[in-house]
């Protein structure tokens, strides 16, 4: 059967008047009138919605008119709406028509009219219309039912603007809210994960659940805690992967919570949604951006820093090393130069590179400060490590710092050879000045050095070469002392010095000599006197050197003999033959000292014997009884005078008398002596 248009009447239908106004219950329906049903209450259904039930809203029954005339039609409920049969009356005028969507027919007994609304959205007239908002067959779901003639308080209100698709569909039960389910909506879903996906909970904001907003909340901030400040090291990986856990979770519920939920959200701010959950992305990806940056920043800071570190260290290593002798710091020395190499070459923009300059400069005033302090021997070794420095350092690093200390090392070797040059032990000395002359061989110090040792010698030998000396074999010592270190300066021009030197040491040698002989130190004497007779056989003093040490032999074993130094030139006048012969196995030599002094040879006897102890106590003992011609013999001749003798075995073996035995004799004038030699023994 065909629904009759919205604006027409039944064909039987005459058009009525409209009823006066009456006060009548709310709920009764007056005979013969309709009217419109009262506003609903705010937050239920607009008075042309059906309450919700199964996703759509049923309209109040059409109602059937009071008994009235055949022909008559009872109203018929809003579109959407089942109508219902009213209850049978007297037939009477028609009532008005139903709104557009339903069709009202009029019952035609005397037990009046049945009203019936026909959905034009569905079968049987049950249910909304399914689809989008406000989207059913039979007009803008919503919308005021147009009066048709006769309909108390005709008029129309103005439709709804239409939702954007996909939002809000909640059928013809209403815009759609938190509570209650729609259809699904994925771009919806999509928004909500997303928001959510900003680490801010803002998708379970818009869905009002705000247990678990603050779920999120409490995460973000506990990762933030942890987090900030940014260091080198960055978040525990254990915490990173809960959070993203955590996230997840809330992502994939807040998309299941939305894909249905209906939000309380304006048609422009639907449509923005997703886009601003987008955009919204951007706040965790800037701050994943930002704290890699700052991180990266903390690294870089760190490495800073650890840089730093070694250069401090550096620097107490040279600190801690002040005062310390150079060859005991010098391994600590060159460990903080390389850690300075290290930094300015590996890491050359960094900032402990930049203060590599800086700690050089401090380095070589460490090193070099017995040179500043005037310790010029001190500072040999540390002015060489800092003149060598160019063979183990890179030059872009150590610049010019080496280049300026040559004059301070030429220095610091000539004033330390020159503290060092009287003291008793002259090695350092000697190895200054020898190696002053081997580096700097034009340095000015060199012929300061030639000038410093030759007028020292010169000065030294000349009390020695007058005959000045108060103490001649001090003054020897000294001189000999000072000319072996004057020798040992290789490329030096010290040969004048040299030579003044010798002539004042063969002076004083001999005069050391007789110096000691009238002390008393005939045995240091007689060293003296052989020592001049080995440096100088053939020097001017030689023939008296050779009688002072005779004396001094004899008179280290008779005192006596030692009371008048021997003259330097025989006396004139006669002399006296002393034939001198050898009745013993062994060489024998004979010293004697008198007014001449002079010592003989004799070799030994082949046929002779030691004679014992005894034999030579017996009376009328002779040695050299035998033949004249079985005794070596020799004759010399003596002016007259007392002479002291002392006979020496060259020869081996035990003697009753020892090796040696003195005598004395006297010499006078007109005679002639002998002198037999023989050597008594305790055995054959």
């Amino acid at each position: 059967m065909q629904a009759a248009p919205r604006d027409a009447l039944p064909p039987d239908a005459a058009p009525t008047q409209a009823a006066p106004a009456a006060a009548t219950p709310a709920d009764a329906t007056p005979t013969g009138s309709f009217r419109l049903a009262a506003p609903a209450p705010a937050g239920g259904p607009a008075p042309w919605e059906a309450p919700a039930q199964n996703g759509g809203s049923a309209g109040p029954a059409g109602s059937v008119g009071p008994t009235g005339s055949a022909g008559s039609a009872g109203a018929a409920g809003p579109a959407g709406s089942t109508g219902s049969v009213g209850p049978a009356g007297p037939t009477g005028p028609a009532g008005p028509a139903g709104p557009a969507g339903t069709s009202g027919f009029a019952g035609g007994t005397d037990s009046g009219g049945a009203g019936f609304g026909a959905s034009s959205g569905g079968a049987g007239g049950f249910g909304p219309p399914s689809g989008s908002f406000g989207a059913g067959d039979g007009g803008a779901h919503g919308q005021a039912p147009v009066a048709g003639p006769g309909w108390a308080g005709a008029g129309a209100l103005p439709p709804l603007p239409p939702a954007p698709p996909g939002f809000g569909a909640g059928g013809a039960g209403g815009a759609g809210g938190a509570g209650g389910q729609g259809e699904a909506r994925p771009l919806q879903a999509v928004a909500v994960g997303l928001l959510n996906l900003s680490c801010l909970g803002l998708g379970y904001v818009l869905l009002r659940r705000w247990v678990l907003a603050a779920v999120c909340w409490a995460a973000t901030a506990a990762l933030l805690l942890l987090a900030l400040p940014a260091d080198a090291d960055g978040v525990p990986v254990g915490v990173l992967v809960g959070y993203g856990a955590v996230l997840l979770a809330a992502v994939a519920d807040g998309a299941r919570r939305g894909l249905r939920a209906r939000l309380p959200l304006g048609g422009t701010a639907r449509r923005l949604a997703l886009p601003l959950a987008v955009v919204l992305l951007a706040a965790p990806a800037g701050g994943t951006v930002a704290y890699g940056a700052a991180r990266e920043e903390a690294r870089e800071e760190a490495f800073q820093q650890s840089l730093l570190a070694r250069l401090a260290d550096a620097d107490a290593v040279v600190k801690s090393k002040d005062g310390v002798r150079f060859d005991l710091a010098e391994p600590y020395y060159e460990e903080a130069l390389g850690t300075y190499e290290s930094l300015a070459l590996e890491h050359p923009g960094s900032r402990a590179a930049k203060l590599v300059p800086e700690r050089l400069d401090a380095y070589v005033v460490s090193v070099s400060a017995p040179y500043t302090e005037k310790k010029y021997c001190l500072a040999v070794d540390p002015l060489k490590h800092l003149r060598s420095l160019p063979d183990t350092v890179d030059e872009s690093v150590l610049g010019d710092r080496a280049a300026r200390w040559d004059e301070p090392l030429a220095r610091s070797l000539y004033e330390c050879g020159s503290a060092e040059r009287g003291r008793s032990d002259t090695e350092p000395a000697r190895e200054a000045f020898t190696e002053l002359r081997a580096l700097f061989p034009k340095s000015p110090h060199v012929a300061e050095v030639e000038k410093l040792v030759g007028g020292d010698l010169s000065k030294a030998a000349a009390p020695l070469t007058a005959g000045t000396a108060s103490d001649p074999c001090a003054a020897v010592k000294t001189v000999e002392t000072q000319r072996a270190f004057a020798t040992s300066l290789k490329d030096y021009a010290l040969s004048g010095a040299v030579a003044d030197a010798d002539r004042g040491i063969q002076k004083g040698v001999f005069a050391c000599g007789t110096r000691q002989f009238r002390d008393g130190d005939f045995s240091d004497a007689g060293t003296t006197m052989d020592r001049y007779l080995k440096d100088y056989p053939k020097g001017p003093q030689a023939a008296h050197a050779r009688s002072v040490s005779i004396a001094a032999e004899i008179a280290d074993e008779v005192p006596e003999a030692g009371k008048k130094l021997p003259p330097a030139t025989a006396p004139g006048g006669p002399r006296m033959t002393m034939v001198i012969s050898n009745d013993a196995p062994d060489t024998v030599e004979l010293l004697y000292t008198g007014p001449v002094t002079g010592k003989i040879t004799l070799r030994a006897c082949g046929g002779c014997r030691k004679y014992r102890a005894v034999d030579t106590a017996v009376r009328g003992f002779k040695p050299c009884s035998g033949p004249s011609s079985k005794y070596p013999k020799t004759t010399i001749s003596l002016p007259a005078g007392t002479y002291h003798l002392l006979q020496k075995r060259a020869g081996s073996g035990l003697s009753s008398a020892g090796d040696t035995k003195s005598s004395k004799a006297k010499i006078e004038p007109g005679y002639s002596y002998t002198n037999c030699l023989y050597v008594t023994s305790l055995l054959y």
